[in-house]
């Protein structure tokens, strides 16, 4: 039975399935691969999902609900006409129509999907969209961000060339920006940014705007209907303005009559502000992933409000670099949604690929303030951008004599005050009465990108205590699974199998050699050990890479008579 990969977007949703080894677009029922993400509610009752429902946001607008994807997570409720909604439940009808045209297409049942997300969703977004998923009649157990199933898309078009990526994803409602970098069969996200309040929805409106204002009309004082009928005809000017220099916008409704000429200089003036909210998180991610934008190989830009030119042109001014000519903006994550459907499904063309994404939020724990005792400070594990899944560790310790419990408090956020972060969830641990830090406790905090988190606390001779923090939409069997599936990650990257035999001939080789020679691989040996202490799998990679090569030329040294500059330094940090 086929895995559906869904990218589900605020203007346009689409669908894509792995089969016969590539990702394959799923047409709907009138032939096109985007179905509008939009509902409307007919008089009879009845409801309208995709085009059909997209015609009558001018029509009916009180009927009809567009862009209610950036609401996902929150209390909104959409009324149409005498029906209400919230907005998990209208993305659950663009699901259904997704699931339907599948059905129809395939000749078979689909009861699974691999959703796509804006990578700055946080946790009760993702639930949101989860949930969307069960009321359309699909198991979701896997979100991919959409940067992400963007890179992997351009990674199975390219080839296993290694490069550094910038994924920019302008799409009708978000902005999400990554850096990633591929490297054999790895693709690995290292930073990602965005912006859930911007996208081409709002250039439709501030174009609108713009147009109000120069042609002398007051666009706020204007009821819903001519509202959406000028920012409709904004957006079929902005995408008219992707092909050619000038177009006219005319309105004339009985009751507006009015044209003004535009081009790509008087929309990059009237939306200078969008423009300025761009540049932001693509600085962002480049200081977090400490990576200067002139290590950059490639700028990639996806998403349906990227064809814009005024948007690439000030991109690429921004990073002094052309965007890649072979991207597909408009597809692009639905075809990387439709490859981590087929790695879900263990398709074995896609056995060897290996999809890492990063935390976009800091997990950590409460630690004793003793400038101010009312005010605990926040001690990260799990930075934002870590890789994921990950598995990290801290060792704390008690601050009063005689202590015998910890209260451990589990937050996300950035802020070093945990009062200003978010907590997730309380664990008491029991440790041995002794003087002031003197009993440590050993605290791991195991991370998925399905929002599963395991936290494991143990002190030298207490009980160890346990939490699992899990997504809401996860039942007790999903959570069992996961859990097994995390439990490997437990094991630190030095005990696993290719560092255990690249550990195990280091030390060979130590004891083969003398003077220079052993000098050098014992220096190699505490770079790669200190790799490997980092947990990151694309540097595990690399550093295991670079290993086996200097183990194979100390092998084929040994039979020489000089070093003859034979080794690299290990310092060179650059060259791992």
């Amino acid at each position: 039975m086929a895995i559906l990969g869904i990218d589900l977007g605020t203007t346009n949703s689409l669908a894509a399935v792995w089969r016969n080894g590539r990702s394959e677009l799923i047409p709907n029922a009138g032939g096109d691969y985007l179905t509008p993400s939009v509902v409307s509610v007919d008089e009879d009752g009845s409801v309208l999902v995709g085009q059909a429902a997209k015609d009558r946001l001018i029509s009916h607008p009180e009927r009809t609900a567009a862009r209610f994807k950036r609401y996902m997570g929150t209390q909104k409720v959409f009324q149409l006409g005498d029906r209400s909604f919230r907005p998990e439940e209208l993305s659950a009808l663009v699901l259904r129509r997704l699931k339907e045209d599948a059905e129809c297409y395939l000749g078979e049942p689909v009861t699974e999907a691999v959703i796509s997300v804006p990578a700055y969703f946080a946790e009760a977004q993702r639930s949101a969209t989860k949930r969307a998923g069960a009321l359309a009649g699909l198991t979701v157990e896997r979100l991919v961000n959409e940067p992400s199933a963007a890179a992997v898309s351009a990674h199975i078009s390219e080839g296993d060339e290694d490069k550094v990526c910038l994924v920019f994803d302008l799409g009708g409602g978000t902005l999400d920006v990554s850096l990633v970098e591929r490297f054999e069969n790895v693709v690995s996200v290292t930073a990602v940014s965005g912006d859930n309040r911007l996208g081409g929805s709002d250039f439709d409106r501030a174009i609108a705007r713009g147009f109000c204002e120069e042609t002398g009309i007051d666009f706020d004082r204007l009821d819903s209907r001519r509202q959406e009928m000028l920012i409709r005809q904004a957006e079929t000017c902005k995408m008219a303005l992707t092909v050619q220099p000038m177009v006219v916008m005319s309105v004339d409704d009985g009751t507006i009559r009015a044209s003004l000429p535009m081009n790509n200089e008087w929309l990059i003036r009237k939306c200078s502000r969008l423009f300025q909210r761009m540049a932001a998180p693509v600085q962002k991610v480049f200081r977090d992933a400490s990576i200067r934008v002139e290590e950059l190989d490639e700028l990639v830009m996806v998403g349906g409000s990227s064809h814009m030119p005024s948007v690439r042109q000030y991109i690429a001014q921004l990073l002094g670099r052309e965007p890649a000519s072979d991207s597909r903006p408009d597809t692009a994550i639905a075809l990387g949604a439709g490859i981590c459907a087929g790695m879900k499904a263990r398709a074995a063309d896609l056995r060897e690929l290996v999809l890492t994404d990063v935390c976009p939020f800091t997990l950590g724990v409460a630690t004793y303030n003793e400038a101010e005792p009312r005010r605990d400070r926040m001690s990260p594990l799990i930075e934002r951008n870590s890789v994921l899944p990950t598995s990290k560790e801290g060792i704390y310790s008690t601050v009063r004599d005689g202590q015998t419990r910890i209260d451990l408090k589990i937050y996300q956020g950035e802020n070093p005050y945990c009062e200003d972060n978010t907590l997730l969830g309380e664990l008491e641990v029991t440790v041995p009465s002794a003087p002031r830090g003197q009993e440590p406790v050993r605290v791991r905090f195991t991370y998925d990108i399905n929002g599963l988190l395991e936290v494991e606390a143990v002190s030298r001779s207490g009980k160890p205590a346990r939490l699992v923090l899990q997504n809401k939409e996860m039942t007790q069997r999903e959570v069992e699974r996961r859990l097994q599936e995390l439990s490997a990650l437990k094991l630190h990257p030095r005990d696993q199998e290719v560092p255990r035999a690249l550990i195990a001939k280091a030390e060979r080789m130590y004891a083969m050699t003398v003077g220079d020679v052993r000098e050098q691989v014992d220096r190699m040996l505490a770079w790669y050990q200190h790799e490997l202490s980092l947990q990151e799998p694309i540097r595990v990679a690399k550093a295991s890479r670079r290993m086996e090569k200097f183990l194979d030329s100390v092998e084929a040294y040994l039979g020489q008579d000089t070093l003859d500059d034979f080794f690299p330094d290990p310092g060179d940090q650059e060259d791992f």
